[in-house]
């Protein structure tokens, strides 16, 4: 994804390139692409505003910015966590918050043994994806990393053993678990280091 800041600059480039008299676009499509730049252009400005007064909301409640130390947690995933989530304390474990959430796997018993599925979920859906598409972040970012932190590896090494998808959700319900211990200990997550093997 664009971050914000390349988004303008795009928005020039192809308005310039639809202003080419010689670009291929026939004259009739012009004025309806010309169009559809535009009202690209209206809604980045209000993502833009609404962002602006995220940010702004986020500075009047710690428990965002603390949110917004765990990798993979931004200003979006924060203010919903702490607007989905209320008052922590009615979450015994970062367990309980994650299984809330639907970021836990099914269990089932055959006999003596018990299986765990695909995840439950259970929950807001449109908070589960934030944290999906955060923990996906965290694994792409943990890549490119010369000495990844606990977290981040024990991450690479679940998506070398599992795949991709699995850890992401794997992550995901970790960070869910995180969150809850920044919330209920108000404190800022730490990273820690690696331990060489």
């Amino acid at each position: 994804m664009d971050e914000p800041a390349h988004r303008p600059h795009q928005l020039l480039a192809r308005r310039a390139f639809l202003e080419d008299a010689d670009c291929g676009i026939p004259d009739a499509l012009r004025p309806a692409l010309a169009e559809v730049c535009q009202e690209i252009r209206e809604l980045e400005q209000r993502i833009q505003r609404v962002e602006q007064q995220l940010e702004a909301l986020a500075r009047q409640i710690p428990a965002v910015g603390r949110l917004r130390s765990i990798p993979g947690i931004g200003l979006l995933i924060a203010t919903a966590l702490v607007a989905f989530v209320g008052d922590i304390s009615r979450f015994p474990s970062g367990r309980h918050l994650a299984s809330y959430l639907g970021l836990t796997p099914r269990g089932y018993s055959s006999g003596s043994r018990r299986h765990l599925g695909r995840i439950s979920k259970r929950g807001d859906a449109y908070l589960r994806l934030l944290l999906i598409h955060g923990a996906r972040a965290v694994l792409w970012h943990a890549k490119r990393m010369p000495q990844p932190d606990r977290l981040r590896a024990w991450a690479l090494r679940l998506e070398k053993s599992a795949g991709h998808d699995k850890a992401a959700v794997a992550l995901a319900n970790k960070l869910a678990r995180i969150a809850w211990a920044v919330l209920k200990h108000d404190r800022d997550f730490t990273p820690v280091a690696e331990q060489a093997a």
